[in-house]
């Protein structure tokens, strides 16, 4: 199974200046895990998550002070949509992360999460199991 197969399509892009508060707000009603950051002065592109704003909050630092860009994961691992899910479970693995933007020659057209890898495998585990019992 692909990278495609499995990614939730649903992208959401936040500035770097939105605060944690809002960037928390927005991934809560998409029910999304993380969300991409674009810096549109920089050309960058970056990942926040849900353990960054739990991270910040946990250091007692102010959400509606605290800015998207300074939590920001700059150095991000993509997936191609044509990637198996072998290959983003080992990038996830690697890197020690459990999301992956997933970029085309358009840009980011999703994000895979571990939940998303269990989701297809579990499925399949189960058909293998059932085959071999």
């Amino acid at each position: 199974m692909l990278v495609r197969d499995a990614m939730s399509t649903v992208v959401l892009t936040i500035g770097p200046a939105h605060t944690l508060r809002q960037a928390a707000r927005l991934m809560s009603a998409r029910r999304v895990g993380a969300a991409v950051v674009l810096d549109a002065d920089t050309s960058g592109l970056g990942i926040i998550t849900e353990r960054d704003i739990l991270n910040s909050i946990g250091a007692d630092q102010n959400p509606d002070h605290e800015t998207a860009g300074a939590h920001t994961t700059t150095h991000v691992v993509f997936a191609a949509p044509t990637w198996t899910l072998e290959e983003a479970a080992e990038a996830m693995t690697h890197g020690g992360f459990r999301h992956l933007v997933v970029l085309d020659d358009a840009g980011p057209v999703g994000i895979v999460s571990v939940r998303d890898i269990i989701r297809c495998w579990t499925p399949a585990h189960r058909r293998t199991a059932t085959l071999t019992a």
